[in-house]
């Protein structure tokens, strides 16, 4: 598969819903991030355009806190591909050799991650909710 047959097959809509899913953000939260012209209807057509407009993607980013690069060029299938051809087998040892002897605690990191989502998520609560004040 060549890149450019890689790059018609990533859908940009659909990597900004799984970012979004991810980071546990509502359509309707996304909408409140991108701007007064924005509601839940608009992000859910967003969300099934297959390319974005640079600029669009660039303040989806800063709203989803995630690279353009990854909307962009996130593809699912190669993932899962990567994923499959590194780990499975691994335990008989018939895939390739994988660093079973890790510098650091997944679960710390998983930890780190979930924490860093929780502060993010007490910040958009607030700002809502300052935002709900001032109209008020």
């Amino acid at each position: 598969m060549t890149t450019n047959d890689m790059k018609e097959k990533i859908h940009q809509g659909r990597n900004v819903k799984r970012f979004r899913e991810m980071m546990g953000i509502k359509q309707d939260a996304l909408a409140i991030d991108l701007g007064d012209d924005w509601n839940q209807q608009k992000v859910s057509l967003l969300e099934q355009k297959e390319t974005i407009d640079d600029d669009l993607l660039q303040q989806i980013s800063g709203a989803l806190k995630v690279p353009v690069e990854a909307i962009k060029n996130f593809d699912e299938e190669a993932a899962l591909t990567n994923i499959q051809n590194n780990y499975d087998g691994a335990v008989i040892n018939a895939g390739p050799t994988i660093n079973y002897h890790c510098t650091f605690n997944p679960f710390d990191k998983i930890v780190e991650l979930y924490e860093a989502l929780v502060k993010s998520e007490k910040e958009k609560v607030e700002m809502l909710q300052k935002m709900l004040d001032e109209k008020k």
